[in-house]
Protein backbone atom coordinates (compact mmCIF):
# COMPACT_ATOMS: atom_id res chain seq x y z
CA UNK A 1 0.00 0.00 0.00
CA UNK A 2 1.49 3.51 -0.90
CA UNK A 3 2.33 5.42 1.84
CA UNK A 4 0.10 7.99 0.86
CA UNK A 5 -2.87 6.07 1.11
CA UNK A 6 -1.51 4.45 4.67
CA UNK A 7 -1.73 7.94 6.25
CA UNK A 8 -5.51 8.75 4.42
CA UNK A 9 -7.05 5.01 4.77
CA UNK A 10 -7.46 5.10 8.54
CA UNK A 11 -9.20 8.29 8.69
CA UNK A 12 -11.53 7.47 6.41
CA UNK A 13 -12.03 4.08 7.66
CA UNK A 14 -12.62 5.38 10.91
CA UNK A 15 -15.64 8.30 9.78
CA UNK A 16 -17.33 6.74 7.04
CA UNK A 17 -18.63 3.49 7.17
CA UNK A 18 -19.27 3.68 3.31
CA UNK A 19 -15.64 3.46 2.43
CA UNK A 20 -15.39 0.75 4.42
CA UNK A 21 -17.68 -0.91 2.38
CA UNK A 22 -16.28 0.44 -0.70
CA UNK A 23 -13.05 -1.37 0.38
CA UNK A 24 -14.56 -4.64 0.68
CA UNK A 25 -16.15 -4.11 -2.68
CA UNK A 26 -12.30 -3.86 -4.10
CA UNK A 27 -11.44 -7.35 -1.97
CA UNK A 28 -14.20 -9.06 -3.68
CA UNK A 29 -17.66 -8.30 -1.68
CA UNK A 30 -20.53 -8.28 -3.69
CA UNK A 31 -22.96 -7.83 -0.60
CA UNK A 32 -21.23 -4.76 -0.07
CA UNK A 33 -22.04 -3.32 -3.35
CA UNK A 34 -25.52 -4.25 -3.14
CA UNK A 35 -25.58 -2.52 0.29
CA UNK A 36 -23.89 0.75 -1.48
CA UNK A 37 -26.58 0.79 -4.27
CA UNK A 38 -29.93 -0.31 -1.84
CA UNK A 39 -28.48 2.79 0.42
CA UNK A 40 -27.27 5.84 -2.62
CA UNK A 41 -30.29 4.33 -5.16
CA UNK A 42 -32.75 6.90 -4.52
CA UNK A 43 -30.50 9.58 -3.33
CA UNK A 44 -28.52 9.41 -7.04
CA UNK A 45 -31.42 9.11 -9.09
CA UNK A 46 -32.77 11.94 -7.30
CA UNK A 47 -29.84 14.57 -8.06
CA UNK A 48 -29.50 13.23 -11.66
CA UNK A 49 -33.38 14.03 -11.86
CA UNK A 50 -32.83 17.45 -11.22
CA UNK A 51 -29.35 17.60 -12.77
CA UNK A 52 -30.92 16.11 -16.43
CA UNK A 53 -34.70 16.95 -16.08
CA UNK A 54 -35.61 14.13 -17.42
CA UNK A 55 -36.37 10.96 -15.06
CA UNK A 56 -35.64 7.97 -17.66
CA UNK A 57 -32.52 9.63 -18.63
CA UNK A 58 -31.87 9.64 -14.91
CA UNK A 59 -32.03 6.39 -13.96
CA UNK A 60 -30.23 5.03 -17.05
CA UNK A 61 -27.02 7.48 -15.59
CA UNK A 62 -28.07 6.34 -11.86
CA UNK A 63 -27.05 2.63 -13.62
CA UNK A 64 -23.93 3.73 -15.15
CA UNK A 65 -22.76 5.85 -11.96
CA UNK A 66 -23.01 2.16 -9.93
CA UNK A 67 -21.42 0.61 -12.89
CA UNK A 68 -18.30 2.78 -13.17
CA UNK A 69 -18.44 2.21 -9.07
CA UNK A 70 -17.89 -1.09 -9.52
CA UNK A 71 -15.70 -1.22 -12.67
CA UNK A 72 -13.15 0.74 -10.83
CA UNK A 73 -13.28 -0.61 -7.31
CA UNK A 74 -9.95 -2.77 -8.19
CA UNK A 75 -7.61 1.02 -8.16
CA UNK A 76 -9.90 2.53 -5.71
CA UNK A 77 -8.34 4.59 -2.65
CA UNK A 78 -10.16 6.08 0.57
CA UNK A 79 -9.10 9.54 -0.63
CA UNK A 80 -12.33 11.16 0.12
CA UNK A 81 -15.79 10.23 1.77
CA UNK A 82 -17.56 7.82 0.04
CA UNK A 83 -20.39 10.01 -1.03
CA UNK A 84 -18.45 12.54 -2.02
CA UNK A 85 -16.50 10.42 -5.07
CA UNK A 86 -20.09 8.80 -5.83
CA UNK A 87 -21.72 12.66 -6.63
CA UNK A 88 -17.98 13.31 -8.08
CA UNK A 89 -18.70 10.48 -11.01
CA UNK A 90 -22.60 11.34 -10.72
CA UNK A 91 -21.54 15.40 -11.74
CA UNK A 92 -19.29 14.34 -14.47
CA UNK A 93 -21.55 12.18 -16.24
CA UNK A 94 -24.56 13.94 -15.79
CA UNK A 95 -22.42 16.91 -17.27
CA UNK A 96 -21.55 14.45 -20.30
CA UNK A 97 -24.99 13.73 -20.50
CA UNK A 98 -26.02 17.15 -20.66
CA UNK A 99 -23.58 18.04 -23.44
CA UNK A 100 -24.40 15.14 -25.57
CA UNK A 101 -27.72 16.06 -25.03
CA UNK A 102 -27.29 19.64 -26.54
CA UNK A 103 -25.24 18.41 -29.37
CA UNK A 104 -27.87 16.05 -30.35
CA UNK A 105 -30.74 18.66 -30.20
CA UNK A 106 -32.73 16.52 -27.89
CA UNK A 107 -36.23 18.39 -27.01
CA UNK A 108 -36.12 17.84 -23.22
CA UNK A 109 -38.75 15.35 -21.76
CA UNK A 110 -40.35 17.09 -18.46
CA UNK A 111 -39.21 14.55 -14.89
CA UNK A 112 -41.75 12.72 -14.01
CA UNK A 113 -43.43 13.91 -10.58
CA UNK A 114 -41.39 12.62 -7.41
CA UNK A 115 -43.43 10.54 -4.95
CA UNK A 116 -44.45 11.99 -1.69
CA UNK A 117 -41.77 11.30 0.30
CA UNK A 118 -39.57 12.90 -2.63
CA UNK A 119 -41.65 15.34 -2.78
CA UNK A 120 -41.31 16.67 1.02
CA UNK A 121 -37.72 15.98 1.20
CA UNK A 122 -37.17 18.75 -1.99
CA UNK A 123 -39.94 21.29 -0.58
CA UNK A 124 -38.30 21.19 2.94
CA UNK A 125 -34.97 21.65 0.91
CA UNK A 126 -36.12 24.34 -1.34
CA UNK A 127 -37.55 26.38 1.39
CA UNK A 128 -34.54 25.79 3.56
CA UNK A 129 -31.76 27.14 0.64
CA UNK A 130 -34.31 29.92 0.22
CA UNK A 131 -34.87 31.22 4.14
CA UNK A 132 -38.53 31.29 3.20
CA UNK A 133 -41.30 30.22 4.93
CA UNK A 134 -44.86 29.85 3.40
CA UNK A 135 -47.84 32.27 4.86
CA UNK A 136 -50.76 30.39 3.70
CA UNK A 137 -51.65 26.50 2.78
CA UNK A 138 -50.09 24.99 0.13
CA UNK A 139 -51.07 21.89 -2.01
CA UNK A 140 -48.29 19.32 -2.36
CA UNK A 141 -48.50 18.22 -5.70
CA UNK A 142 -48.57 22.02 -6.62
CA UNK A 143 -45.50 23.14 -4.46
CA UNK A 144 -43.75 20.02 -6.16
CA UNK A 145 -43.67 21.48 -9.49
CA UNK A 146 -42.89 24.89 -8.28
CA UNK A 147 -40.03 23.32 -6.29
CA UNK A 148 -39.03 21.45 -9.06
CA UNK A 149 -39.58 25.03 -11.64
CA UNK A 150 -37.72 27.06 -8.82
CA UNK A 151 -34.41 24.44 -9.05
CA UNK A 152 -34.39 24.36 -13.04
CA UNK A 153 -34.06 27.92 -13.10
CA UNK A 154 -30.45 27.83 -11.07
CA UNK A 155 -27.60 27.37 -13.40
CA UNK A 156 -26.09 24.10 -13.32
CA UNK A 157 -23.49 24.82 -10.88
CA UNK A 158 -25.92 26.76 -8.63
CA UNK A 159 -28.69 23.72 -8.81
CA UNK A 160 -26.08 21.13 -7.84
CA UNK A 161 -24.43 22.48 -4.79
CA UNK A 162 -28.16 23.22 -3.75
CA UNK A 163 -28.44 20.00 -4.05
CA UNK A 164 -25.66 18.67 -2.12
CA UNK A 165 -25.93 21.12 0.33
CA UNK A 166 -29.37 20.23 1.58
CA UNK A 167 -30.44 16.62 0.28
CA UNK A 168 -27.07 15.51 0.57
CA UNK A 169 -26.25 17.47 3.75
CA UNK A 170 -22.28 17.74 2.68
CA UNK A 171 -20.00 20.28 3.73
CA UNK A 172 -18.66 22.87 2.10
CA UNK A 173 -15.45 20.95 1.64
CA UNK A 174 -16.89 18.00 0.35
CA UNK A 175 -18.98 20.04 -2.04
CA UNK A 176 -15.66 21.57 -3.29
CA UNK A 177 -14.05 18.31 -3.77
CA UNK A 178 -17.00 17.30 -5.51
CA UNK A 179 -17.47 19.74 -8.06
CA UNK A 180 -13.88 20.86 -8.47
CA UNK A 181 -13.53 24.32 -6.65
CA UNK A 182 -12.72 25.69 -3.34
CA UNK A 183 -14.37 26.11 -0.21
CA UNK A 184 -15.15 29.74 -0.42
CA UNK A 185 -16.29 29.58 -4.34
CA UNK A 186 -18.69 26.96 -3.19
CA UNK A 187 -19.56 29.35 0.10
CA UNK A 188 -20.65 32.05 -2.74
CA UNK A 189 -22.20 29.96 -5.09
CA UNK A 190 -24.58 28.85 -2.67
CA UNK A 191 -24.91 32.32 -1.64
CA UNK A 192 -26.19 33.49 -5.21
CA UNK A 193 -28.61 30.07 -5.65
CA UNK A 194 -30.25 31.33 -1.72
CA UNK A 195 -30.55 34.71 -3.30
CA UNK A 196 -32.03 32.91 -6.81
CA UNK A 197 -34.55 30.92 -4.75
CA UNK A 198 -35.72 33.55 -2.86
CA UNK A 199 -36.32 35.16 -5.54
CA UNK A 200 -38.39 32.50 -7.57
CA UNK A 201 -39.83 31.36 -4.25
CA UNK A 202 -41.48 34.37 -2.96
CA UNK A 203 -44.33 35.62 -4.72
CA UNK A 204 -45.65 31.99 -4.92
CA UNK A 205 -45.35 31.92 -1.28
CA UNK A 206 -46.81 34.64 -0.75
CA UNK A 207 -49.82 35.16 -2.68
CA UNK A 208 -49.68 31.93 -4.90
CA UNK A 209 -48.13 33.77 -8.07
CA UNK A 210 -45.94 30.49 -9.65
CA UNK A 211 -42.85 30.75 -11.29
CA UNK A 212 -41.87 31.07 -14.86
CA UNK A 213 -38.45 29.11 -16.60
CA UNK A 214 -37.23 32.37 -17.22
CA UNK A 215 -38.10 33.89 -13.83
CA UNK A 216 -33.73 33.72 -13.38
CA UNK A 217 -31.48 34.37 -15.90
CA UNK A 218 -29.07 31.87 -15.38
CA UNK A 219 -25.26 32.13 -14.85
CA UNK A 220 -22.03 31.75 -15.84
CA UNK A 221 -20.54 30.58 -12.11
Amino acid sequence: MPASESAIVPNYELLDPDVRLMLQVRDGSAAAMEQLVTKYQARLLTVLEHLVNNRELAEDLAQEVFLRVFRARHSYTAGAKFSTWLFTIANNIASNARRDRARRKEVRVNPAPPNESGAVALDQMALAASGLMPTRQLDRAEMAEVVRLAIENLSERQRLAVLLSKFEEMSYADIAATMGMSPQAIKSLLSRARGNLRTILEPYLQTGVKPTVAAVESEED
